[in-house]
């Protein structure tokens, strides 16, 4: 009669713990997945647009095609333009208006800083072009002088060519909150970035290297 409730008693904290632990191991996969040790920790061009960031992912894939080969998927991203290569009928559901392109459009290849960046139909949800290093690395950022959201922001696209030939791909977000509730903000948010952003990786993979 006895050994139950003991057992009871043990299960309790031992379930809660492993929650903890199990939510504490996803969160640092989803943040750092497909990334190295060296790749998730070192500094990214674009890095100085929130040198104090609260949060920050890493993610990286590797794609066999040389980098210039996957710069103009790339350049040619956002709403309204080549989309962005991930799950579009979820994006869709949420009225986006993204249709991920095929092939690569020269009319999108022109992208420079100070661009606003499409996310959606709305201009209040634009990023803006802070950074482009053709072949190698475009960030964007929240646009100075928007109005003052719960975060600050910055989206890197950054490509680093190997010696076989093949490029890494690693896409870093970076948060700065700016009230004390937008952790938990961030943090969902996060999850739903890992799902698009690992679709996103892996479209701009297959396009690339069906191109190259």
């Amino acid at each position: 009669m006895t050994k139950p409730q003991n057992v009871k008693r043990i299960s309790r904290p031992a379930v809660l713990a492993w929650l903890v632990a199990s939510g504490f191991l996803f969160r640092r996969f989803h943040l750092r997945w497909g990334a190295t040790a060296a790749e998730a920790d070192g500094g990214l061009p674009g890095d100085d647009f929130l040198s104090g960031a609260d949060l920050q992912s890493t993610r990286a894939i590797t794609v066999k095609a040389p980098a210039n080969d996957v710069w103009p998927w790339l350049a040619q991203m956002g709403q309204g333009r080549g989309g962005f290569y991930s799950y579009d009928f979820l994006e869709n559901l949420a009225g986006l208006d993204i249709h991920s392109a095929d092939r690569i459009h020269p009319e999108w290849q022109d992208i420079k800083v100070g661009d606003r960046f499409h996310l959606a139909p709305a201009a209040s949800a634009d990023l803006e072009v802070g950074l482009v290093d053709p072949g190698k690395s475009l960030v964007l950022r929240v646009p100075p002088g928007s109005p003052t959201g719960p975060f600050d922001f910055s989206w890197a696209f950054i490509l680093q060519p190997q010696p076989d030939g093949t490029t890494r791909l690693l896409v870093r977000e970076r948060y700065a909150y700016r009230q004390w509730w937008a952790r938990c903000l961030v943090e969902a948010v996060e999850v739903v970035s890992f799902i698009m952003s690992r679709r996103m990786l892996h479209g701009i993979r297959s396009r690339a290297e069906a191109n190259s």
